[in-house]
Formats: structure tokens, sequence, C-alpha cells
């Protein structure tokens, strides 16, 4: 099989918000069971200077909904932050059915179409392809693997496994 557009970036993105979704959950019933504040969880960073937990599952979602951009199509409409694991869970849960609803047949041909998205508060334009493998995934990769080490940084129960998620076979 070819790899298109497609199957290059969405199955990929499914896979890892899968699996964050579930870390996520493990941070959840870790903080419940240390009678940890959930605001102080969703607010933990690695380094002053980084986004926090919160932020960086919103980043994951915001990326992976590249695929939007490229299909011309409206993203869905997701809150500008999110206040507790439920409402992460439904920006994840959201991202992903939106995904899985995404027509192949709206990515094809895309790859060399124009993409123009904020980068650093300025607008840059790639080609659909170059943005989907060399950006946008990227960010998803990026976003969720550092979601994942604030959670493992604070002593959460989870490894490479739950970070990959269901795996295709």
């Amino acid at each position: 099989m070819a790899i298109s557009l497609n199957t290059g970036f969405v199955p990929v993105c499914l896979q890892l918000l899968g699996g964050l979704k579930a870390v996520l959950q493990k941070a959840e019933a870790h903080a419940a069971e240390h009678k940890w504040d959930t605001a102080v969880v969703l607010n933990l960073r690695l380094f002053p200077d980084m986004f926090p937990l919160e932020r960086q599952v919103r980043q994951v979602c915001n990326h992976a909904l590249g695929a939007a951009r490229v299909a011309g199509v409206d993203l869905p409409s997701l809150p500008d932050a999110d206040n507790s694991f439920a409402e992460i869970y439904a920006r994840i849960d959201k991202t992903i059915d939106f995904l899985k609803g995404l027509p192949a047949s709206k990515l094809e041909g895309k790859d060399d179409s124009e993409v123009t998205v904020p980068v650093g508060g300025q607008p840059r334009t790639f080609k659909a392809q170059n943005y989907l493998y060399h950006f946008a995934m990227l960010q998803v990769q990026f976003h969720c693997t550092t979601a994942y080490n604030i959670i493992r940084h604070v002593g959460v129960n989870i490894g490479k496994r739950d970070y990959l998620g269901q795996q295709p076979s």
C-alpha cells in the first residue's frame, strides 16, 4: 500500500491521542489517590518557560487537526482552555472523532497544495506534505512526549507502552 497524506498522518495521530488519553487517565487516578489538587496537576510543567500539562494536550490536538487544514474543512470548535481532566478528555475525544470522520479522499492529491499557519505568531506557508510530515507530526509527537514526561516526572507509574497507545497490527 502506498503512503498517502491520510495514511501517513491520521493513524499515527489517532494512536498518539489514544496513548495520551490513557496516560492522562493514569495521572488523574494517581492524583486522586494522593489527594492532589487537579488544578495544580493540570498546571505542572517541566521548566518555567514551558507550557503546562493542559496546554501540552491542547497543542497535541491542535496540531493533529492539521489534517483538517490540509483538507480545507472547518476545524471542530474547541474551548481556549481546559480546566479539568473531563474537559481534556472531551477535547481528545472530539479530535479523535473528527479525524476518524475525515474522509481520506479529502486529503488525496493535496500533497503540493499550500497551507498557511501561524508559527511563532507569524504566518508561514508550507506545501501540505511538508506541513503534515515535517511540522504538524513533529509537533504532535513533541507535545505528547512532553505531556508524558510531566506526568512521569511526578511519579505516575507509566511507561513506553502507555505512551505508544493501541498499535495497529
